[in-house]
């Protein structure tokens, strides 16, 4: 079985744009900064709530710029030759997990390990 590239990169691309949407939904920028004009609420007695509801939206918007970080090393690997190749070891990543996961830049193995 062999990689279609093409596929790859419109996979990717795709998966890319909902991303930077769904950041986009939170108030954040593609780097995950918050945007200043986002307002949580600032009444006292709802500080509580307040702060639990940025902590939630912080960490959604940390696991979406790690996976937009996942998506553009994948694509920059279609860019420079490499993708199919584990960004650790060497190895080929193999052509299930890469169709299964397009943003996939380490083997099954190396990613266990981390």
């Amino acid at each position: 079985m062999t990689i279609d590239l093409d596929q790859a990169r419109i996979a990717l691309q795709e998966e890319r744009a909902r991303l930077v949407h769904q950041l986009e939904e939170l108030g954040a920028t593609e780097t995950g900064e918050l945007r200043s004009d986002l307002d949580f609420g600032g009444g006292f007695a709802d500080a509580g709530a307040v702060t639990a509801e940025r902590t939630e939206v912080l960490g959604l918007v940390k696991t979406l710029t790690q996976r937009l970080e996942e998506v553009d090393a994948a694509l920059g690997q279609i860019d420079d030759g490499t993708y199919g190749t584990c960004a650790t070891c060497g190895a080929e990543i193999s052509p299930a997990r890469l169709e299964a996961r397009p943003a996939s830049i380490h083997c099954i193995d190396c990613k266990s390990k981390t």
